[in-house]
């Protein structure tokens, strides 16, 4: 345990929520401080109080609440009864913060160079020209190819991963004593994640910074902490060094948080009882026509000619990366987009039922696939009442629905922006179902959940598969989630299928480089690989 005196000290923090909240504070009696060159990695579930703590020591806590109560020394300072052009000061120069999202964080309009340079010219007095040296510095410290050319690009030009790079090096670029990282990794691909986590780990070392670590990755925690923090419902319930922690928790709560993580062996037998054929894709191919403003049209491939078969009562994974056409494929076969060439047949008995209702989509974000302006009962009678279903028998199929997917039916006539994440990725099952498709495609359906909250999700599919007899195409990146849910494995690379087979087989004796790649990624394998 390191031994210099804390940047950041956090007293008995209590913030409380605004009257009629789901309890009294967002965090309550918080303790916990960042020494210099060291990691403190932040962990619990959504609503546990992680990122309002990181909120209020940068000073962005919502106006909605009420002024927090406690202290947070920053080398001697109480910044939290400090003045708002004090905290503007101290924000970029000495504390630094990366955000969880980048696409939300970063300004479309601008350039990603421009958004960099801004915190120079917020805070330094400095000639234009070098401080472009000074931003293409800091991007290429943090990995960007070509910082000179990606400077003037925008950030829906970028890579998840290239986004977040910049957001690190707008973090970084001021060098900072303290470095906040809201999940920073949660969205991201392993081998992203990986890179991210060691070019982080590596910054820290060569500048001493402090780092607060915010996730619910255990995974993430093993790999990067060198204390951990365990909050839950605004508390702090344990803390220690990360050793201690991972191999002897004491508090029940951190020990539920370690079971829950998704462990590398297969869940499912070896060989599965195969229903009758549901899908056969036969050399599915996508290529688009790019064209650039002022250069001729360009093609990019997509997906290569790609061919799969797919059992009532199975479930195949596609893994890969951002950009191996795991997506692509998924929307291909769903005919949400056109493919190039090839096609995907429904096989079986349709009796007299219409594609979109014989194959359905879970997405990742259910608070974007969800009408806000709806209540998920109107959401979840939709599709059927469009496929002839009377307003009373589709109400029924709907209370139904929220009681297999363990919600209160009454709640039908919430919206979506009143449940937690899990609760309306549950919705968007509950709606997929109400179509009574006989395929469902999980579009990385769980990837941005708690991992306790994700083993429920998963838990909920693997049940209604088995109630409804469903083939179920899993997209997902992550291969620990992979393990629990697939029976077979289709790994993605670069828009070509590179591997399948059992999950026991490849994830065992992987064949192909890329796959042994994408599993050695994988953030604190020492815990995903636990028995």
């Amino acid at each position: 345990m390191t031994t210099q005196p804390p940047i950041v000290d956090i007293r008995n923090l209590t913030v409380s929520l605004p009257i009629g909240g789901d309890r009294r504070s967002a965090v309550e009696e918080v303790s916990l401080s960042v020494s210099k060159g060291e990691i403190v990695c932040v962990v619990g579930e959504s609503g546990s109080g992680k990122s309002v703590t990181a909120q209020a020591i940068m000073g962005l806590l919502p106006k909605t609440f009420a002024r927090p109560s406690g202290a947070i020394m920053f080398d001697g300072e109480d910044i939290l009864h400090t003045s708002t052009q004090r905290l503007r000061a101290l924000r970029g120069r000495d504390i630094g913060m990366i955000f969880q999202e980048p696409m939300t964080a970063l300004n479309p309009v601008h350039t990603v160079g421009a958004q960099i340079d801004e915190v120079l010219r917020t805070h330094l007095s400095l000639p234009s020209d070098e401080r472009f040296d000074r931003v293409v510095n800091a991007m290429e410290e943090v990995g960007l190819p070509d910082p000179s050319r990606l400077y003037h690009t925008f950030p829906h030009q970028l890579s998840g991963g290239q986004r977040q790079r910049v957001l690190i090096a707008a973090a970084l670029i001021l060098e900072p004593r303290l470095l906040i990282a809201d999940e920073p990794t949660t969205a991201l691909d392993v081998t992203t994640q990986a890179q991210i986590l060691r070019q982080i780990r590596d910054l820290q070392r060569s500048r001493g910074m402090g780092i607060l670590f915010i996730t619910h990755d255990i995974g993430v925690v093993a790999e990067i902490a060198d204390r951990v923090v365990v909050m839950k419902s605004g508390r702090v319930v344990e803390s220690g060094p990360v050793h201690r922690i991972l191999t002897r928790p004491e508090a029940d709560y951190t020990r539920m948080l370690i079971a829950a993580v998704p462990t590398l062996h297969a869940a499912r037998p070896e060989e599965p009882t195969q229903g009758p054929l549901a899908l056969e894709v036969n050399g599915i191919a996508k290529t688009y026509s790019v064209r650039s403003t002022f250069g001729a049209a360009r093609e990019v491939v997509a997906l290569k000619p790609t061919s799969l078969t797919l059992h009532r009562g199975e479930t195949i994974g596609v893994i890969g990366e951002s950009g191996s056409g795991k997506s692509t494929l998924a929307r291909c076969i769903t005919q949400l987009i056109e493919p190039t060439a090839g096609a995907a047949r429904l096989v079986g008995e349709a009796g007299g039922k219409p594609f979109r209702r014989r194959i359905q989509v879970v997405f990742q974000d259910p608070y974007r696939s969800l009408n806000p302006r709806r209540t998920v009962g109107q959401s979840i009678i939709e599709g059927p009442m469009n496929f002839g279903a009377s307003k009373a028998d589709a109400w029924a199929k709907a209370r139904e629905l929220m009681s297999l997917v363990g919600l209160e039916p009454k709640a039908l006539n919430r919206y979506p922006h009143q449940f937690s994440g899990g609760q309306r990725q549950r919705i968007s099952i509950a709606r997929a179902l109400a179509m009574e498709p006989e395929i469902l495609v999980a579009d990385e359906a769980v990837s941005a959940l708690d991992v306790s909250v994700q083993a429920q999700v998963l838990k909920l599919i693997d049940d209604v598969q088995k109630r409804f007899n469903l083939a179920i195409l899993f997209i997902t990146h992550d291969l620990r989630v992979a393990a629990q849910i697939c029976d077979r494995i289709l790994v993605m690379h670069r828009g070509q299928l590179v591997e399948e087979g059992s999950v026991r087989a490849v994830f065992a004796s992987p064949s192909h480089d890329y796959t042994r790649r994408l599993l050695d990624s994988i953030p604190g394998r020492q815990v995903a690989a636990a028995a």
